[in-house]
């Protein structure tokens, strides 16, 4: 048998257990494993130095490297994203709907965990512990497969993870990471039909696109982030300049940061020079358009295919727009139906804009970087839903359930 199937199994064998344990009982165990990441804070850097270097080796940029990394700081906040989950409501049990019909049948409709999730991602060895602690909240077995350059990373954080569940009411097979980082894991994992009953995945855009591709497991989509911010002629010069630098600047690499400003030509008449200054004091690569380009000489051209680029680095792209109508096509076009900002003091436009545009979340006055699980108070998060079945948005505790309809009669039997 296959390691992904042997692992698939042996999760799938302690699901009924799991859906047994109280909400005590899931928590109690999501504190022990808080505990056991700062305790091994040691080994698992030294797990991680060995990733960081083998990305070195293989010319990995520093952006992509910084998601990788690891240090104590970023451990205690990992743990400390557990017991902020153990804290959260539990959503398992939650009676959504109830009622009684004329012929005295009582119904109830109530959440229930999903079974078993498999969740494919990159390079960010936090959200195995992201990952393990909301399935297993959720009373949810998972079963892991990340990306190869953080292979040494999750192995040593399962094993301290497992080690952890030994001591607890919650059954360590729950949890499994797949460690084989040959391509034909992730295909195995996309078929396993009857062990899997959903799979998520985490990371850019070609890796989603396999996924659902290649399926034929039901996926939860999480999308690429293309995301924009359109400055509008009405915006206050200072916090257009904030919004878009923290969307842009505040960490690069992830999937809500900013990839194209759009700004109001009137605006970019105005402001456009001092703003680009802005951006070359933090070393960020501008590419524009022509009008761009004439007010700012150094940027470099921005082609159809920059626009359709989720760079995840300090490159961004600056398109001078006549009006919101043509900030709107643009986004339409080529948007990713992520999250998408305008900035404008027009309150007829701001409606317009967060009406029409059809994303996951639309802002108005604040940065696209806010599209987090965390901060939308949901804790960690499994990803960002870009589809319109089921979770959209910030996957937080009730995106990984599902529903189960209760009857209970008097001997009803139907005419």
């Amino acid at each position: 048998m296959s390691e992904v199937r042997e692992k698939a199994s042996k999760a799938k064998s302690v699901v009924t257990k799991l859906n047994q344990l109280t909400t005590e009982q899931k928590n109690a165990a999501l504190r022990v494993m808080a505990d056991a990441l700062i305790a091994a804070s040691d080994a698992i850097i030294t797990a991680n130095a060995e990733d960081l270097n083998r990305g070195r080796e293989q010319g990995t940029p520093e952006s992509m490297l910084d998601r990788l990394a690891l240090n104590k700081e970023r451990i205690a906040g990992i743990a400390e994203g557990l017991r902020q989950i153990a804290e959260l409501p539990d959503p398992v049990g939650e009676v959504l709907e109830t009622f009684t019909r004329p012929n005295g049948l009582h119904i109830e409709k109530l959440r229930v965990p999903i079974g078993l999730i498999g969740i494919i991602y990159e390079a960010r060895p936090n959200v195995t512990v992201d990952a393990a602690g909301l399935c297993l909240k959720t009373g949810n077995a998972v079963l892991l497969r990340g990306g190869s350059s953080a292979l040494s990373s999750n192995r040593k954080i399962v094993e301290v993870l497992h080690q952890a569940l030994t001591t607890t009411a919650m059954p360590a097979d729950a949890l499994q990471l797949v460690e084989d980082a040959d391509r034909a894991s992730v295909d195995e994992m996309l078929k396993l039909n009857g062990l899997l009953d959903v799979i998520i995945p985490r990371g850019g855009a070609s890796l989603i696109r396999t996924v659902v591709a290649n399926a034929t497991v039901p996926v939860i989509e999480t999308g690429a982030g293309i995301c924009h911010t359109y400055v509008d002629d009405s915006a206050d010069e200072d916090m257009a300049t904030d919004i878009a630098l923290n969307a842009k600047v505040q960490r690069p690499s992830v999937c809500n940061s900013m990839e194209t400003l759009l700004l109001h030509a009137n605006y970019a008449e105005k402001h456009l020079a001092s703003l680009a200054e802005r951006f070359r004091e933090a070393n960020v690569v501008l590419k524009g358009c022509e009008t761009v380009r004439r007010l700012v000489p150094t940027a470099l051209e921005a082609t159809e295919e920059d626009y359709a680029t989720e760079y995840n680095d300090y490159i961004l792209n600056i398109r001078v727009v006549k009006n919101l109508d043509e900030a709107l096509q643009h986004i339409a076009h080529y948007g990713t139906k992520h999250s998408e900002c305008i900035v404008t003091r027009d309150t007829a436009h701001a409606e317009r804009f967060m009406h029409e545009v059809d994303a996951a979340a639309v802002y108005h006055n604040a940065s696209t970087r806010f599209t987090d699980g965390f901060e939308f108070g949901y804790g960690a998060e499994i990803g960002i839903s870009t589809q319109k079945l089921h979770a959209r948005g910030p996957m937080g505790l009730p995106a990984l359930t599902s529903s189960k309809y209760r009857i209970t009669g008097s001997g009803q039997i139907r005419q």
